[in-house]
């Protein structure tokens, strides 16, 4: 099945890093790694991709201010018609590589905040400092007048912490609040049977996302949590009021799960996957134009057809709209059409149980 251009890129320019997050989709490392594209070759595929599409590009790694091209590839695909963010953990920002940031052309930068304090952050991060100088970080781009979000990954270890670092985001001038909901790949597989919580209290922070959602002045966004598209039109019912979402930018609610639909993720080798918690490709770019993948890869065809989810999601009343985790579904079966694990709404029509 032929889908729309996609609306998101996001591009994992390099697997090195200087954090050891317990998280980390990417399974981050130090030491330098040979198997990045270069410069001259990431150009070309951006070249390629903006001559199909405009997407919004996200530049992110492990931590993609690694790169010492990272502000030349942002400018190019700046130059290319393409918006340009970038994904960081905020502690390689000094008041130098935020005035670079914003020369760039990228528009917004996200920095990963997992905890309201050191003690919380840093044992989530794995290096001590690491969320003083995520915040000095945001401070250098909020004093160039580059826009930055908090992006929090929800686990045991934070839930309790959440509100906090919504007021966090708000008192350090944050554009917006995204909160992911853990997916377990990467080093996030070692940690899902201890860290991930349990899908009543996914339930129950996606509800409390959504109150506060209508009482605070900045964007917040649930990502990798595809119920929250169920939840919202449930709580506008049952408010009498009829659902309005941004549909474009970078804080578009659209539909719930998007991997091959309207996102994308590139990796460090430029291989093609629906996003990058989900490690199945669906094509090269070093050896297939990016628009002939994304319309032509029988993976993408099979996500974009609802009608093929199987399970609880292939019934459920909501799929066009939620869809459930594709990742969640492969992570616990291998089939990334099988139903959402975690959740809890059972649909209409369907016997409990």
């Amino acid at each position: 099945m032929k889908g729309s251009a996609p609306r998101l890129i996001f591009w994992e320019l390099t697997k090195r890093c200087n954090l050891t997050c317990a998280h980390c989709r990417a399974d981050a490392w130090k030491d330098d790694f040979k198997g990045e594209l270069g410069t001259d070759e990431v150009k070309s595929i951006i070249n390629n991709i903006a001559a199909f599409a405009k997407p919004i590009m996200v530049l992110t790694g492990g931590e993609p201010l690694y790169r010492e091209d990272i502000f030349e590839i942002a400018h190019h695909a700046s130059t290319a018609g393409l918006k340009v963010a970038l994904a960081t953990n905020g502690t390689m920002i000094d008041p130098s590589v935020a005035e670079r940031i914003k020369k760039s052309g990228i528009t917004r930068v996200s920095i990963s905040i997992d905890g309201s304090s050191p003690a919380v952050h840093d044992s989530f991060r794995g290096i001590q400092g690491s969320f003083n100088l995520a915040l000095k970080g945001a401070e250098h781009l909020k004093e160039s007048e580059v826009e930055f979000q908090f992006n929090t990954t929800i686990t045991k270890r934070n839930v309790q912490d959440v509100d906090r670092i919504l007021d966090l985001a708000l008192s350090r001038g944050a554009k917006a609040l995204h909160v992911f909901m853990l997916v377990p790949v990467g080093c996030g597989v070692e940690i899902a049977e201890s860290d991930m919580i349990t899908k009543e209290k996914y339930e129950e922070v996606l509800n409390w996302f959504y109150s506060m959602s209508k009482k605070v002045p900045i964007e917040i966004k649930a990502t990798c949590a595809p119920h929250y598209y169920r939840i919202i039109r449930q709580r506008a019912k049952g408010e009498g009021r009829k659902l309005q979402l941004e549909t474009d930018g970078m804080s578009a609610m659209t539909r719930g799960c998007l991997a091959g639909t309207g996102v994308c993720f590139i990796s460090y080798r430029g291989e093609v996957q629906p996003c990058g918690y989900l490690p199945v490709s669906a094509g090269n770019v070093t050896e297939n134009k990016f628009s002939d993948i994304w319309n032509g890869s029988a993976m993408f065809s099979e996500l974009r057809d609802f009608n093929l989810l199987t399970g609880k999601c292939g019934i459920c009343e909501y799929r066009g709209f939620c869809g459930g985790c594709r990742a969640r579904a492969y992570y616990a079966t291998g089939d990334y059409l099988a139903e959402e694990p975690f959740c809890v709404y059972i649909p209409e029509g369907s016997v409990a149980g």
